[in-house]
């Protein structure tokens, strides 16, 4: 009794710090925000993007135009581009920017935009900050650059109050913004499921992520724009330099370091192969299959789902009644796959109702989360008895050999799906939990046949016995098949995975922790 008595205390304790805690953050976010600013008036021929873009908009009115990027390289490319030839504008939205090669010279072209007189706007997410502040001050030192975090922590050089500041505010700390989008000029906009960092690009030694990107012209990107306003203008969004009001970061050093960064030994071997790829002199030539379509438009979480239970207009009752109404085949990519019991009977009931559902997400092999594995794996029985057919990607692309800097790694990373032949989504979000009630989400919605087939391409290629395994039921479990014909294996435990991931993902499948996965 006694005991029980201390854990009431305890527990009430704890109850009182967290609503505290919360109270002080609150009323520390209303004092901090920053000014209200919004998207930047386009024109026709002011800049270089408007007077690429503006023929084309004449050309195709009241449509937008969609370019499907698949190669990381080319995803590099098109965003150094698009910072290269911005004159008015640049607002960026990302959930990781990682310090690395490639997120420097990406941070080295939005330093240099600035300096053309670019008005620069970076929103964060702040779960993958810690330690980068210096940068981020250094960047938002410069008079044209504003950065500005997602829920962001108070504490930022103390790991111990970090920690405590989230186990206080631990149900609002975990939702967090998962949206990337890259703005030009108002004129282009680049949305998918790509973050900024070397496994997103092509430039990182042990594995590389698949992924897509769309590059966007037309009303497509002003939609856009107006999701970037909104959350930049949102409550849960702070100015960096309000979380430092004694600290200002050091520009010149950081330019220093990334004007050294540029000419480096680590860097040559990758500015080669861009230039080798010829990427960027491609982009905008008309050389690539640019879809025109009047049927796009981006969808997004808005920012308060991040402090708000009401979910009327989150993103999945959006996207889940264009999933619903697939009626001949339903493809679904997403690299961290966690259906739940009730998007197995949604996927079921498709099934049955004769739709072909085929779903690609990783294997144990080659997923970055092995604990959102170990929850998916849960489920694999049921998707296969429904009549879903299930590919789990290899973690080597047998086909494609090595990468830049000799990794043959391969991770999936790509959040898509495609309906019928005729319309998908591109975006941000996997269909898991967390997704689904816990992050912010976008993506673009497009019912276009030509884009679809686009795509659908992509996932045949990946589903192939080159790329994935072929995941089967046999008598109360599931096997994997690997390859076709005369040389295929059938194997019974998680191909290539070691016996720890295997243990980790058995522990955490059984842990009932899959709504903060």
């Amino acid at each position: 009794m006694q005991l029980l008595s201390i854990i009431a205390v305890v527990v009430a304790l704890f109850a009182l710090a967290s609503l505290a805690a919360v109270y002080s953050y609150g009323r520390f976010a209303r004092q901090a925000r920053g000014e209200p600013s919004s998207a930047l008036p386009i024109a026709e021929r002011d800049t270089l993007l408007d007077r690429i873009v503006s023929p084309k908009l004449k050309e195709y009115p009241d449509k937008s135009g969609l370019l499907l990027v698949t190669s990381n390289l080319q995803a590099f490319a098109i965003r150094a581009l698009a910072a290269r030839s911005a004159e008015r504008s640049l607002d960026l939205q990302y959930y990781y920017w990682k310090d690395d090669l490639t997120g420097g010279l990406l941070a080295r072209e939005l330093i240099a935009a600035a300096d053309r007189g670019v008005r620069v706007r970076v929103l964060l997410d702040d779960i993958n900050t810690k330690g980068d502040d210096s940068t981020y001050l250094a960047l938002d030192n410069h008079p044209n650059v504003e950065i500005r975090l997602f829920n962001p922590s108070r504490s930022r050089t103390s790991a111990l109050r970090r920690g405590i500041e989230m186990a206080l505010r631990a149900f609002s700390v975990t939702r967090r913004m998962h949206n990337k989008a890259w703005i030009a000029d108002g004129r282009m906009a680049i949305v998918g499921g790509r973050n900024i960092g070397d496994a997103y690009f092509d430039a990182a030694e042990m594995s590389n992520f698949h992924d897509m990107d769309l590059v966007l012209i037309g009303p497509a990107v002003q939609q856009a724009e107006t999701v970037f306003d909104d959350y930049w203008n949102s409550s849960v969004v702070l100015p960096i330099s309000s979380l430092w009001r004694f600290r200002k970061g050091d520009l010149r050093k950081k330019r220093a370091y990334l004007e050294a960064l540029v000419s480096s030994d680590g860097a040559r071997p990758y500015l080669r192969r861009l230039q080798a790829e010829n990427s960027t002199g491609s982009l905008l030539s008309g050389k690539q299959t640019i879809h025109w379509t009047a049927g796009a438009r981006i969808v997004s979480d808005p920012a308060e789902k991040a402090v708000s239970a009401a979910s009327e207009n989150w993103l999945l009752n959006t996207i889940f009644p264009v999933i619903n109404a697939a009626t001949s085949e339903l493809h679904i990519i997403s690299p961290y796959f966690i259906p739940g019991a009730q998007g197995v009977v949604a996927l079921q009931k498709l099934a049955a109702a004769g739709t072909e559902v085929s779903v690609l997400t990783n294997s144990l092999a080659a997923t970055d989360v092995v604990a959102v594995h170990g929850a998916y794996a849960n489920y694999r029985l049921a998707l296969l008895a429904a009549g879903v057919s299930l590919y789990e990607l290899r973690p080597e692309i047998i086909r494609q050999g090595v990468s830049l800097f000799g990794s043959s790694g391969a991770s999936l990373h790509t959040k898509a799906f495609t309906v019928d032949g005729k319309s998908g989504f591109i975006g941000s979000f996997n269909f898991d939990s967390r997704s689904i009630s816990l992050n912010t989400e976008m993506g673009v919605l497009f019912d276009d046949p030509g884009l679809t087939t686009e795509v659908n391409g992509v996932f045949a290629d990946q589903i192939s016995p080159e790329s994935s395994y072929r995941v089967m039921p046999r008598t109360g479990n599931v096997v994997w098949q690997d390859g076709t014909g005369a040389s295929a294996r059938i194997l019974d435990s998680e191909p290539a995975a070691s016996i720890w991931r295997r243990i980790t993902a058995v522990v955490i499948g059984l842990l009932p922790i899959e709504s903060q996965l």
